[in-house]
């Protein structure tokens, strides 16, 4: 029953985090020029637009690793496609961050509330907004990886110098294949070599935006 509830207070942050993520994508990509995500159905704040069946199956199951489906970018619209895809990649991420701010100062509230958050329901509210804190950093520094398709391999083509950058992009079809292998290396051998990248920056964040109540 436990695993339940825990599920259930899990879902609203996922979608939401999600959710915004794909959606700051597209409207980067809109305000720079590319309205593909707009045209496909994807400048929404409906989760379901962006639900991946896969993906979204496997954020249910331990480890809970999933995703959502990418969104769709046509860089000959893009005035500047290498700075642009850039600027789009990073929205992604950069949302994340800005949520769990939000949600790191709505947290922060808690002490200067005149009663005690104490019904099921309060309890049940107060930990989603601990776990939106958390899930959104994860969210966003797992993407900031410089590993193909994750949104990092996009910002760092887009920061090295051109000849550097294509040859990086040669990586790209080995790219899932070589974060795959991180994510079954650690399920095996447990070295999460991947928490050990962004859990640093996530704990650091998390304690920043929280003033160091969780």
């Amino acid at each position: 029953m436990g695993d339940v509830l825990d599920l259930l207070q899990l879902l609203p942050p996922l979608l939401f985090a999600l959710t915004v993520h794909e959606f700051s994508h597209g409207y980067a990509a809109y305000r720079l020029g590319d309205p593909t995500a707009r045209m496909m159905g994807r400048l929404t704040l409906n989760p379901i637009a962006h639900l991946d069946p896969i993906g979204s199956i496997l954020f249910l199951l331990p480890p809970h690793f999933g995703w959502a489906k990418p969104v769709p970018v046509d860089a000959r619209n893009l005035r500047n496609p290498r700075r642009d895809m850039m600027w789009i990649a990073l929205a992604g991420p950069a949302s994340n961050v800005a949520l769990a701010a939000i949600f790191g100062t709505l947290y922060r509230l808690q002490p200067l509330l005149p009663f005690e958050l104490t019904t099921p329901a309060a309890v049940a509210v107060v930990r989603m907004i601990e776990t939106s804190v958390v899930l959104n950093l994860i969210l966003a520094f797992f993407n900031m990886i410089p590993i193909f398709p994750l949104d990092g391999s996009r910002i760092l083509t887009g920061i090295l110098p051109r000849d550097l950058a294509e040859r990086f992009r040669m990586l790209e079809p080995a790219g899932p294949m070589i974060l795959l292998g991180l994510i079954l290396l650690g399920a095996v051998t447990g070295v999460r070599i991947i928490q050990i990248l962004i859990f640093p920056f996530v704990n650091f964040f998390a304690l920043l935006f929280t003033g160091g109540l969780i």
